[in-house]
């Protein structure tokens, strides 16, 4: 083999060993316990579970890895063992912690089911948490991206969804990126800002895609759907200064007994189209307009800049329906039945005609026999 041929081999090796040894490294590293989910995480940039995994001890992450759970379940074991005090099921933690879950479930332990903590990054992705007496997800301190979450009921004696907060020993403030769809099963304190004190500065933001949406508004956090309507609401700490992408306010719309509250931005005017879609009207009644008192005595005017919270009320009213018209009509569908209670068949107009031909032939039988006899 020549020299030339030897560069050729040699080159083509180097070429594959390029682009298949990648992928390689790259494969997901597939777990069926708690040990080789340990194991995989320490040796693997990506993870796969075949099937559900009891976990005992807290998982801390320190590097950037995706966890896939595959349809499956981490579940928190009854015999817990907790690690310098930290009880959190997955807990990434400074700069270079970068954690992605997606398509899994987490379920049931002592504190909470997932934290980003002191600068680093958690992307939730078609992930469902539930069964944490803490909470559900903690931002503490660190960064929370939610592309695709649902959380069942986390928390003790209330709900607690997301905690955005900063521990003592932190050094970086919290963010929480909404970047498509937050669910939960209960409404209260779905996103909720911590009340501890350490919390000074904290900052959301909303992607132009993102479905729902968390907002400040009224000094509250607020959980909007894709209408803008409210889904849940929590006071913001007197202590904490949120960072947010716009300045909210939150209009209640009063409809009867109804309430309908609407996340709208300052300094914007709102339409009456907008307040109509949001109300849904029973069979016969209509709007007759929007008011600032429950009296209904000043109109709201439209032309309005919205630059805080407000209230308006709905004025509906029930519409008579008129029955003059349904008399009418009903006699004179009366009278045509009157008039024409037979059916008409046809048989009365052939009979006639049959008569008619016979008489006529009568006649001229009888005729021609007077005339023949004279002749």
């Amino acid at each position: 083999m020549n020299n030339k041929i030897k560069s050729i081999l040699f080159i083509v090796t180097i070429l594959f060993a390029l682009l298949v040894l990648p992928n390689i490294s790259n494969a997901a590293t597939e777990v069926t316990d708690e040990e080789s989910l340990l194991s995989a995480i320490s040796s693997s940039e990506s993870v796969i579970l075949k099937n559900d995994i009891t976990v005992t001890k807290p998982i801390v992450i320190q590097k950037e890895i995706t966890i896939d759970g595959n349809g499956h379940s981490v579940v928190g074991s009854e015999d817990w063992t907790s690690t310098s005090g930290n009880q959190t099921m997955f807990t990434a933690q400074f700069s270079e912690g970068k954690l992605t879950l997606k398509n899994i479930t987490l379920k049931n332990g002592p504190k909470y089911g997932v934290q980003s903590y002191d600068g680093a990054t958690v992307i939730l992705n078609d992930v469902s948490i539930t069964g944490f007496k803490y909470g559900g997800v903690l931002a503490n301190g660190g960064n929370v991206e939610v592309i695709d979450l649902h959380l069942g009921y986390n928390g003790t004696d209330s709900n607690n969804g997301i905690e955005i907060d900063k521990g003592a020993s932190a050094t970086n403030n919290p963010t929480l990126i909404m970047n498509g769809t937050l669910t939960s099963d209960v409404n209260e304190n779905v996103v909720r800002a911590a009340e501890n004190g350490h919390l000074t500065e904290f900052t959301i933001t909303n992607t132009e895609n993102t479905t729902n949406k968390v907002v400040i508004a009224g000094g509250n956090v607020v959980l909007t759907d894709e209408n803008n309507n409210v889904i849940s609401e929590s006071a913001v700490p007197e202590k904490a200064t949120p960072n947010v992408d716009e300045k909210n306010a939150v209009v209640t719309l009063i409809t009867g007994s109804k309430t309908n509250k609407i996340v709208v931005t300052v300094g914007e005017t709102i339409t009456e189209e907008l307040l109509k879609s949001h109300i849904e009207l029973e069979e016969n009644y209509v709007i007759d307009g929007f008011y600032t008192e429950a009296e209904y005595i000043n109109k709201f005017d439209f032309s309005t800049k919205i630059e805080k919270d407000i209230t308006i009320y709905a004025k509906i009213s029930e519409v008579e329906i008129e029955n003059g018209n349904e008399d009418e009509e009903n006699s004179v569908t009366e009278e045509v039945e009157e008039k024409d209670e037979t059916p008409k068949t046809g048989i009365e107009s052939y009979l006639g005609l049959a008569l008619i031909t016979i008489t006529i032939s009568a006649i001229f039988i009888i005729l021609s026999r007077k005339k023949s006899i004279k002749e």
